[in-house]
């Protein structure tokens, strides 16, 4: 791309970070904008339900790094609103305006809500951001009991041994049969439910929450079983939705995410690519329905490749068939998994020992490896994931003998220039995505025909009757009536008011209040640093409070801007807010004035 193009990057997580910094790589020497809904630097989000929760990191140190000096205009706080494909233009907050040449869309998902919740209680959180997860550890450590997880994903789990490292009762309520119900294989689950409650945490099954009860002392959760769980703090960890608000009426396909093509790029837009937790495209190296991956690793791999199919252009750019990576950890033990475990039919161990422990399960499809899943065992989750590629890369060069991916480019192509009221599946609002567009031709096999079976005539209706010809016939003609005439009324006009003159100095003028004091120094907020000014609900450091008791001589214990416990007066603000991450006030801030 020439020098005067522009390229805007929504999104300021992980894949769209290190698309950045692939583009410059590659050596583009345009415009590039950085669009970041939040008002932090780009920070390592897998950290915010274990070491951030526990206080073994700060905010600072989770900061993601960046290896390419990106000359980028940061757009910090801004949240698009709306984008327009054929104009080429993204909007802002305030009606703003910014023309694009290319167009990385990398918002990523947002924690789902419960319905019936009471997320207007503070003690009621979910866990997605960093103050989000400020949010979270401010209520644990204000509180008394202990802490409930609804859902029994990973983030759950993590939250729960977070919490009992905390030296915190946890409960893990879920309404599915066992935890991490979505990874194939029932004894995965059932060891997962051991460990956690090996180590304390209590774990209940098949429930869902009835009804919710706000208390002085904590928040009662009432279940369907008839049991009332309180606690101090509970966490939404019941699922995520794609950010694609900002989307609707774009005329990109939006079905759980925004549907792609192999080579990232969004269907029906060659200027516009996809990368991260929003995208939902085929990955060839598995099969060609697309899907959505909601992994750290594979948003960093997903940003890389977008960035270098959008700068290859789409006739030229590559089909982007990574092996997914994640891992997790519970109570000091790793959980390391690759591929889509999902797909498969079957499982198999591959290394190890009998029981769950230290060992490596395959997880097969028609006789191939499509996941592997290792339990505390790193060495032994290298070797197979090198299995792991080797395989499921020969089963895609099989599958696209012939060049068969164009036959897949071609289907989306034409699904995109199809009329949207001619489509089996509308432009948005749509939970699935019609399957026959992409998935794998089947053989045909012929089969003999049934006769119909019998089936009785039916009864013969008795003849309508013949209907009688319509005679209208006039209406009578009323009688006019004099009608009373309302006796007039004068209402009072009131009396016209004089124009004021606002050329004169009392009219512009505004007093201040007797006890008001103009302050001859006002403090540098850039120099103060705690994010606590950007974020609600969060204390204030001793060093704002000084100052603000100092201007209106309330003395060193004065509460000025935020009310105070009086026993948080003396405590350390790092540990129960996000000190350490600093509100950004420039739009293109220098790397060296961070976090000082």
């Amino acid at each position: 791309m020439p020098k005067s193009e522009r390229i805007v990057i929504v999104g300021a997580g992980a894949a769209g970070v290190r698309a950045a910094e692939r583009l410059r790589e590659q050596n583009f020497d345009g415009e590039l904008v950085i669009v970041s809904e939040e008002p932090y630097r780009p920070y390592h989000r897998p950290a915010l339900c274990k070491q951030i929760l526990t206080g073994q990191l700060r905010p600072k140190d989770i900061v993601l790094p960046v290896h390419t000096e990106l000359d980028a205009i940061w757009r910090y706080g801004a949240r698009a609103t709306r984008l327009d494909p054929d104009e080429h233009i993204v909007t802002l907050p305030g009606d703003e305006r910014i023309r694009y040449d290319g167009l990385v869309i990398a918002t990523g998902v947002q924690a789902r809500h419960l319905p019936g919740a009471p997320r207007q209680d503070p003690r009621v959180q979910v866990l997605r951001t960093m103050a989000d997860s400020a949010a979270v550890r401010r209520a644990i450590a204000h509180g008394r009991g202990g802490v409930a997880v609804i859902g029994g994903g990973f983030v759950a789990c993590e939250v729960a041994a977070a919490a009992v490292d905390l030296n915190r009762q946890a409960t893990i309520i879920t309404r599915e049969d066992r935890l991490l119900d979505r990874v194939p294989g029932v004894e995965f689950g059932e060891a997962v439910h051991d460990l956690h409650e090996s180590n304390g945490v209590q774990v209940i099954t098949q429930v869902s929450v009835r009804d919710w009860v706000s208390q002085a002392d904590g928040v009662a959760v009432y279940l369907t079983d008839g049991r009332v769980v309180v606690a101090s703090c509970v966490v939404l960890g019941v699922g995520s939705v794609p950010t694609v608000d900002w989307l609707r009426g774009s005329g990109l396909i939006l079905d759980d995410g925004i549907m792609c093509d192999p080579t990232c790029h969004a269907v029906g837009a060659n200027d516009i690519v996809v990368a991260g937790d929003v995208a939902r495209w085929p990955n060839l190296r598995f099969d060609t329905m697309p899907r959505r991956v909601e992994h750290w690793t594979h948003a960093i791999e997903m940003g890389r490749a977008a960035a270098d199919n959008l700068l290859a252009g789409h006739a030229a750019a590559q089909p982007f068939t990574p092996v997914p990576r994640f891992w997790s950890e519970q109570h000091g033990v790793r959980i390391q998994a690759a591929g889509l475990p999902a797909l498969a039919q079957d499982t198999v161990e591959l290394a190890g020992e009998a029981t769950i422990g230290h060992r490596v399960t395959g997880y097969v499809s028609d006789g191939s490896l499509v996941g592997v899943l290792a339990w505390d065992s790193p060495r032994g989750m290298l070797r197979w994931t090198d299995e792991l590629e080797h395989q499921t890369g020969q089963a895609m060069r099989r599958r696209m003998a012939g060049e068969p991916e164009r036959g897949v480019r071609r289907t989306y192509h034409e699904f995109a220039e199809t009329p949207p009221m001619q489509q089996p599946a509308m432009f948005a609002d749509t939970q699935e995505f019609p399957r026959p567009v992409f998935a794998e031709p089947e053989t045909l096999v012929a089969r003999p025909v049934a006769p119909p079976p019998f089936r009785p005539a039916p009864p013969v209706m008795p003849p309508m009757p013949v209907a009688q010809p319509y005679i209208p016939v006039a209406p009578p003609v009323p009688v006019a009536q004099h009608a009373p005439v309302a006796q007039y009324v004068p209402v009072e006009q009131p009396e016209p008011v004089a124009e004021q003159d606002y050329s004169e100095p009392e009219f512009v003028e505004l007093a201040l209040p007797e006890e008001f004091e103009i302050p001859d120094v006002v403090p540098d907020m850039s120099k103060l640093g705690p994010a606590e000014l950007s974020l609600p609900n969060i204390p204030v450091p001793a060093e704002l409070l000084a100052i603000g008791a100092a201007m209106d001589g309330m003395g060193s214990g004065g509460q000025r801007m935020h009310p105070m416990h009086p026993a948080q007066a003396n405590m350390d603000p790092a540990e129960t807010s996000v000190f350490g991450m600093p509100p950004v006030q420039s739009h293109a801030p220098d790397l060296r004035d961070l976090f000082r």
